[in-house]
């Protein structure tokens, strides 16, 4: 069934005749009734009797065309929604995130993209790790991620931020230097360390340039570990934007051999976006995520 036949059959009913159906729709009377013929067969009912008074719908007739009408309501209204997002007048972005991200830096950045395009809605799905994000984009659950680099080949990526790696020392902690060493860091067994991939980076930047720490990386919750510091029961490394809000009482400080997490935006190279898609993802790579950041910590 095509909507030329849906035209046709909505046009012939209000006009009452084939000819000036076929004026109304700018197309030849062979057309209309080639339209209407074919239409009855693949029904398997007439829909017209036709006489010299015109086109006279058949009780069948009468049934169909409200649903020919229905039908051609819901196409112009698909039409219409797919005019909104091709255009910057309406359109749903989906943006996913791990947690510090997506509590820190993305809900003033939405803010922002919502005063110049009101009529765009931009959805969050915060996931637990960048590995999530990264798995959301390949599902199409998702249009835009912010990850952590690097990341598979499948993903294009721009560089929004650079996160450093902290270490958080319990109040109590006396250091007679500005700076700390791996071993003032080693003395509270086991170091708490992030679960989440991003750890990882973290391992083996410790297998290579520190002494043997007692570490451990059991606990999900980032605010749980830094109330632990807090309480003065274990040292922790953890990523900058993760550890706040940190209480003013806990001590921090850059590791001896710094390191930072690289974050960074990410969409699927082969995947087909609407245009607010590629306007978010625009407005991501230029906003001022380091002052944000700033005044986050």
């Amino acid at each position: 069934m095509k909507f030329s036949q849906l035209r046709a059959i909505v046009a012939v009913a209000d006009r009452g005749n084939f000819s000036e159906a076929a004026l109304e729709l700018q197309l030849s009377q062979p057309a209309i009734s080639h339209a209407i013929a074919t239409l009855e067969e693949e029904l398997g009912v007439p829909l017209f009797a036709r006489g010299r008074h015109g086109a006279v719908l058949t009780p069948a007739g009468e049934r169909i065309l409200y649903h020919a009408r229905q039908a051609m309501q819901h196409l112009e209204m698909m039409q219409h929604e797919a005019n909104l997002h091709k255009g910057l007048h309406g359109g749903h972005v989906r943006i996913a995130a791990f947690r510090s991200v997506a509590t820190h830096l993305l809900p003033k950045a939405i803010a922002q993209f919502h005063n110049q395009f009101p009529e765009i809605a931009v959805t969050i799905i915060e996931c637990p790790a960048f590995t999530d994000v990264e798995q959301c984009l390949r599902d199409g659950r998702t249009d835009i991620g912010i990850t952590c680099l690097p990341t598979g080949e499948e993903f294009d990526t721009w560089e929004i931020f650079q996160d450093e790696y902290l270490a958080l020392l319990p109040p109590h902690t006396k250091i007679s230097s500005p700076e700390i060493t791996w071993e003032d860091i080693a003395a509270y067994p086991p170091v708490l360390l992030p679960c989440t991939p991003c750890g990882r980076i973290l391992h083996n930047h410790l297998k290579t340039l520190a002494i043997p720490i007692n570490t451990a990386s059991d606990i999900q919750e980032d605010s749980t570990v830094v109330s632990m510091v807090n309480q003065g029961l274990r040292a922790a490394i953890m990523p900058h934007l993760a550890a706040v809000p940190i209480p003013p009482k806990v001590q921090v400080y850059s590791l001896p051999a710094p390191l930072k997490r690289v974050i960074a935006t990410a969409i699927l190279s082969n995947a087909l976006h609407v245009p607010a898609v590629f306007t978010f993802l625009e407005m991501l790579k230029k906003f001022d995520f380091y002052s944000l950041a700033k005044s986050a910590y």
